[in-house]
């Protein structure tokens, strides 16, 4: 019987998907590229030519959906619905973070923009307010007073989508320049970098922070393997942050990590342990 294809899910091809399409070429790993912007799911007939997925999606929504249609079907996603789901969106990663006793930065939330004036002298000042979903850290703001304060909120009340009327709202976590963003492919530490910016307060390296190699303390690992226990089996760049004593607070759980610039720093063949475990979940190969 002929060998059905790898799934890759995908709009926008990026290095990362480039890595790992040489990766499964090296391995004669048979799969498709598969084009989520101009797909069409039959519900009642989901079917799909193919042994498995690997979703490498860039749109959240279209990530979610995608997977959710190719469950449907019968195949296993890597990552499933379930953890891109929870992940995607910011509020539900910080629950179920915060019911599994995990360290995470103080937060609140309120409903509408409006509301969270209301509350945030007394949370305290600095805060973050981020979208809900959404990634490389856009349309998150720093909030220095009550006046800056009003000013974001009153811009992001005026935004169309029903996700930006949700505040959510972070306590500024003081830390010396650098986030750590790990990988953690079902429950292993793969590695950890830094990010680090000395010129802004995201440090993502898609805004042009720094990789740097992290080293993997006990503590660190500990907290790492306790957060994917709480996320779920997967594929997971996990941010932490430190301040300025030490202390260390999961941030948030990224479900289709970027790591164009962990490859350059870290000492380990994170793209074959990315696909390593892919194959692991999927039976070997695509049936």
């Amino acid at each position: 019987m002929t060998q059905r294809p790898l799934a890759v899910l995908t709009s926008r091809v990026r290095i990362e998907e480039r890595l790992l399409f040489a990766e499964l070429d090296r391995r004669k790993v048979p799969y498709e590229q598969f084009d989520t912007r101009h797909a069409m799911f039959r519900v009642d007939e989901p079917a799909l030519p193919y042994g498995a997925a690997l979703s490498r999606e860039i749109s959240h929504t279209r990530n979610l959906y995608a997977a959710t249609l190719f469950e449907h079907a019968g195949l296993r996603v890597i990552n499933s619905a379930r953890i891109i789901g929870l992940c995607g969106d910011k509020l539900l990663t910080a629950l179920a973070l915060h019911a599994a006793g995990l360290p995470t930065p103080r937060a609140m939330v309120t409903l509408t923009p409006e509301a969270a004036l209301n509350y945030l002298d007394d949370f305290g000042y600095p805060a973050v307010v981020k979208p809900v979903t959404g990634s490389w850290g856009r349309l998150g703001a720093r909030l220095h007073d009550h006046e800056g304060a009003e000013t974001v909120l009153e811009h992001r009340a005026a935004l169309p989508s029903p996700q930006y009327q949700i505040a959510y709202v972070q306590e500024y976590v003081d830390k010396p320049d650098r986030d750590i963003k790990a990988y953690v492919f079902g429950g292993e530490v793969i590695g950890a970098i830094y990010k680090t910016s000395a010129t802004h307060w995201r440090t993502n390296t898609a805004r042009g922070g720094t990789p740097l190699v992290c080293r993997l303390t006990d503590d660190l690992v500990k907290l790492l393997r306790k957060t994917a226990d709480a996320i779920g089996d997967g594929i997971l760049g996990i941010d932490v942050l430190e301040d300025r004593d030490g202390r260390m607070y999961v941030n948030e759980v990224n479900h289709t990590p970027e790591f164009h610039g962990a490859v350059e720093v870290l000492g380990v063949d994170l793209v074959g342990a990315y696909v390593d475990h892919v194959l692991s979940r999927i039976g070997g190969q695509p049936a």
